[in-house]
């Protein structure tokens, strides 16, 4: 089968209802649909009886209920968290409160570095600064319970926490905001690398889970054969910003307006940190300059 990137858009389930997905897996959807949510935030539960939540999602009263509507009667032992967005962790310290579980995963968040100086950075408001796990996971750590193994992935890129965790009893990765079925990862400076996001993908290539459980949206199927599309699409669309730099195009808003022709206008904002995150990786390696250290109103040239 080719490489082709396709998209699943179909939506996982109705927001509070927990479904079983494997003999492992249940799942339940945020109701926090949204233009980069999609249909919400998908929160797990692994096992049966002792049980994990990975990545509880946002402080939103009805879907803390529905969580732990779903495991009464079992013992939560873990709350596992992929990155600090604020539609993925907030919600670990009420679990943790009505469970006793112990929350970890990703380190807390951290902007990487700035945009540029003075900026005021709006995305900070997405990032849950008030996430303090009991335990820092790191790549190759693992929580067990009875019948499973969570072990963690680092996946920088989407943010520079960003984990996934590996179920190997059934060959499947949680591949939080890393790869989704439904659309491409958004990366976004600070917080967000596209090299860093790069790597990731590359990493991911050669592993050998056959089914991703996302953040957000339905299952990646035939997961090695989506992240090679992955990484081809992010090639195509770098060669796309090179080729817009040489058509002459200096600023991001021109590039996007070139290469991004009739976007929803709510994701427009999204588009440019993409773009942005592109440019600051192109100007590291070299092939394309800018005056000063590149920012979001900088002006862009081919090296």
């Amino acid at each position: 089968m080719a490489d082709d990137l396709t998209f699943d858009i179909r939506p996982p389930a109705r927001s509070g209802e927990c479904v079983r997905v494997s003999p492992l897996v249940r799942r339940i959807v945020a109701d926090n649909p949204g233009p980069i949510t999609f249909t919400g935030t998908c929160s797990y539960i692994v096992g049966t009886g002792q049980v994990a939540i990975i990545d509880p999602g946002p402080d939103a009263p009805a879907h803390i209920g529905a969580l732990l509507d779903a495991v009464r009667g079992e013992t939560v032992t873990h709350v596992l968290v992929t990155h600090t967005h604020k539609d993925h962790s907030p919600a670990a310290r009420a679990i943790q409160d009505a469970t006793g579980a112990e929350i970890v995963g990703c380190a807390p968040h951290h902007s990487a570095r700035a945009l540029f100086a003075g900026e005021v950075n709006s995305l900070e408001a997405s990032s849950d600064r008030d996430y303090a796990p009991d335990r820092e996971l790191r790549e190759g750590d693992a929580v067990a319970g009875r019948g499973w193994i969570l072990a963690a992935l680092a996946t920088p890129g989407h943010m520079a926490n960003h984990l996934a965790f590996v179920l190997p009893e059934e060959k499947a990765l949680f591949s939080g905001d890393h790869v989704m079925a439904w659309s491409t990862t958004v990366v976004a400076p600070p917080d967000g690398s596209m090299s860093a996001f790069m790597e990731s993908l590359d990493k991911l290539k050669g592993r050998e889970e056959t089914l991703y459980w996302p953040g957000h949206g339905g299952p990646v199927q035939e997961p090695q054969r989506f992240v090679r599309a992955l990484i081809h699409h992010r090639r195509q669309r770098e060669a796309s910003i090179l080729n817009r730099l040489r058509a002459g195009d200096r600023t991001i808003p021109a590039i996007v307006a070139a290469i991004y022709q009739g976007l929803n206008p709510a994701l427009v904002g999204a588009a440019g940190l993409s773009v942005f995150a592109h440019l600051e990786d192109l100007v590291a390696k070299g092939q394309a300059a800018v005056d000063g250290i590149p920012a979001l109103d900088s002006e862009y040239r081919i090296a």
